[in-house]
């Protein structure tokens, strides 16, 4: 194992009901490792379903969306997103895996992508090898890359009293998982931190990437697309999306980052943000009008607050006044509008804690 860098890896006990074994089974995988993962330089933390506690499912918008409006759904999601790689412990419920296992997976999207996940199972007659099976089919279109190392523990064989049985064999098994993830999340690293991977939207065929020079254009003409309907909403085309020029917008990728999304080959979305300070101020949020209504907005919103550097502590927009569509839609993932004075004349700022941030 490298130690060049450090990794986290989450274990995450699969199991809920009373007298279960899964909190013995993830303390063994844990102390059976603890010396390999000081040598490489990994921090393996424990995370128990039953202690988080999430209920069934009730997030209004996709996951994929990122935009969550409940606090147990945003804590799941930062220790989650901290993690980059993760050991499932699970026993077999009829040939399956437990609920609760399939319920915290869904909660989530973007932040299970590009990373590795082993699997520690344990039951009697196959030792838990069908919940594991199961899992790989939805871990994979998760865009995780469950690995080949695992441990299947049979309880008439492996336990005791409540306890992992004393076992050279099976603390071998679990420093090769361990082995394994570090390994391949490693391999991966670049894919979580790339800027111009594909996270997956809410329709298919988007691509988003950084914009560069020879999108500008395009993007110009998007933008004054989307602006009509604020200028008609405020009673104003005295806007600055209308009046920016081309060497404006040009201009402004030195002091912006700016995102485009085409879907087949067709610019259909874009956004800027930048710091400023301890904010992470985003603008010129745009979904071309025959797109609306799917998502994309959404879903790009959660992508660029995902961007923030690790020293702001908030997000903050502006939009028009009299935006009432828009300035619903912002408070719905989480945003509060300022008090007047906060904003130029004719627009609400709104502002969001990163803590909230999925």
């Amino acid at each position: 194992m490298s130690s060049t860098s450090s990794l986290r890896v989450l274990v995450i006990v699969a199991s809920t009901r009373p007298g279960r074994l899964g909190p013995a089974v993830a303390d063994w995988f844990v102390a059976a490792t603890r010396p390999a993962a000081t040598e490489g330089g990994i921090t393996v933390e424990v995370a128990d379903l039953a202690e988080i506690g999430l209920p069934l499912f009730d997030e209004p918008a996709h996951p994929a969306s990122g935009s969550y409006a409940h606090e147990h759904t945003r804590a799941w999601s930062r220790r989650v997103a901290a993690a980059d790689a993760f050991v499932v412990v699970t026993p077999e419920y009829n040939f399956g895996m437990p609920a609760a296992l399939k319920n915290a997976l869904d909660f989530l999207y973007h932040e299970w992508s590009w990373k590795p996940v082993g699997f520690v199972s344990y039951g009697n007659t196959s030792a838990g090898t069908r919940a594991v099976q199961m899992t790989k089919q939805v871990v994979t279109t998760l865009r995780m890359m469950p690995i080949g190392a695992t441990v299947a523990l049979r309880l008439a064989d492996d336990t005791r009293d409540g306890r992992i049985s004393p076992s050279v064999k099976l603390d071998d098994a679990a420093r090769a998982v361990l082995r394994e993830v570090d390994r391949v999340a490693r391999v991966m690293r670049p894919l979580r931190d790339s800027g111009d991977t594909d996270p997956a939207g809410p329709v298919d065929g988007l691509r988003l990437a950084p914009a560069r020079g020879d999108d500008l254009a395009e993007l110009l003409v998007l933008q004054r697309c989307c602006w009509v309907q604020e200028a008609l909403a405020n009673d104003t085309l005295d806007l600055p999306p209308l009046r920016e020029t081309l060497d404006d917008l040009r201009a402004s990728l030195s002091t912006w980052r700016l995102w485009c999304v085409r879907r087949h080959g067709r610019l259909v979305a874009a956004v800027r943000a930048r710091a400023d300070g301890d904010t992470w101020l985003i603008g010129r949020l745009m979904v071309a009008p025959d797109q609306a209504g799917h998502g994309i907005g959404s879903w790009l919103l959660g992508y660029v607050e995902a961007q923030a550097p690790a020293e702001t502590t908030r997000c903050a927009l502006f939009t028009g006044a009299r935006s009432a569509g828009n300035i619903a839609r912002y408070e719905r993932a989480g945003y509060a509008r300022g008090t007047a004075g906060d904003a130029p004349d004719g627009s609400v700022r709104l502002t969001k804690s990163r803590q909230s941030v999925g």
